[in-house]
């Protein structure tokens, strides 16, 4: 399958989104990006650092406008249609559920029964998560049973099994990607590693739920945004490619590295609170199949990552210090 040049991304003002946008457009892409919020900050959006002709965007709630935005689908005749929309927050899924599985569950399945009779459209591409599997003991393949241990991760597995069906009766053509923790710039400032350096360069204290101790791996966006194209371009429709660096690290330790580089002694920006309700303890994704089938393979490291984070948080702290730390729910 060739690359596309016409290419409707929704979610577009999420960090994976508005970078995948970026690397799209950087490509030649013509798109158009849906969100059901208004853009976000300058320094939270990536493809406004670099303006685009090619580019327009498209207010749009999965939940409630999807008449309007098959109106823009049947316009605009997308090759691709990239999925980023979700709610995506963890723990907060525990206190309204019900959101969790309109916007992730219910909402998808309707857009997903109007796209299939869009006979224009090649590519499907459902960005979902690794939360699907609950905690691994050990590497993961895409092929490893589901086991989901909150409602955002039960809600997300729906959607997965879902599509599953419609590749199987329709011979939809999706494709779906699970990344490991992604990071880089523009990246929310409720997420780990943009909150770490901004409490830091504010005076505030970090705080480390449960200590730190859950395991992840953390891939660069750049390296995200690549692999998304490339599993969009050449991937197999009704398979999944795991997204993943092999180096495995606890959230505490990247805390103390992200310190370590700005020259911050751990014990006093930091502090250990409590667990967070059905934190699965470990992922760990196997991206052997993203590596030898399509020629992907991560080139950010993580310090060298760490290092870009902390001056674009240095170099945007003033718009970044007059914006929201914590998630702030919309149902």
């Amino acid at each position: 399958m060739s690359a596309a040049s016409k290419i409707l991304v929704l979610g577009s003002n999420s960090f994976s989104g508005a970078s995948f946008v970026a690397h799209a457009l950087a490509r030649g892409a013509q798109v158009v990006g849906a969100s059901r919020s208004q853009p976000p900050a300058c320094a939270l959006l990536p493809y406004h650092w670099t303006p685009h002709e090619a580019f327009s965007f498209r207010r749009i709630d999965l939940n409630h406008d999807l008449d309007a935005l098959m109106r823009i689908v049947a316009d605009f005749r997308p090759q691709w249609v990239v999925n980023f929309a979700a709610q995506s927050m963890v723990a907060e899924s525990w206190k309204h559920p019900e959101h969790w599985f309109a916007t992730n569950a219910v909402a998808t399945v309707r857009l997903h029964e109007r796209l299939r009779h869009c006979d224009f459209l090649q590519r499907y591409v459902h960005i979902s998560t690794p939360e699907v599997y609950g905690s691994c003991s050990g590497f993961v393949h895409e092929d490893a049973p589901f086991n989901p241990s909150t409602p955002y991760a039960v809600s997300r597995a729906a959607a997965d099994m879902s599509l599953r069906t419609f590749h199987a009766a329709y011979g939809f053509p999706v494709v779906t990607t699970r990344a490991a923790n992604v990071y880089g710039p523009g990246q929310q400032l409720y997420r780990i590693v943009p909150r770490a350096i901004l409490f830091a360069l504010t005076g505030r204290k970090l705080q480390l739920h449960g200590g730190g101790h859950s395991q992840r791996a953390f891939v660069h966006i750049r390296d995200v945004s690549e692999a998304t194209w490339r599993i969009a371009a050449s991937g197999v429709s009704g398979e999944t490619y795991h997204i993943s660096t092999d180096e495995v690290i606890s959230i505490r330790a990247v805390v103390e590295r992200i310190y370590a580089h700005m020259g911050i002694a751990f014990s006093d920006a930091a502090e250990v609170v409590g667990e967070r309700l059905g934190k699965d303890a470990a992922y760990r994704l196997d991206s052997t199949k993203l590596k030898q089938t399509l020629g992907w393979k991560a080139q950010v490291t993580l310090d060298a990552g760490i290092d870009e984070c902390i001056a674009w948080v240095k170099a945007n702290l003033a718009e970044l210090s007059t914006l929201p730390c914590d998630y702030q729910h919309k149902p």
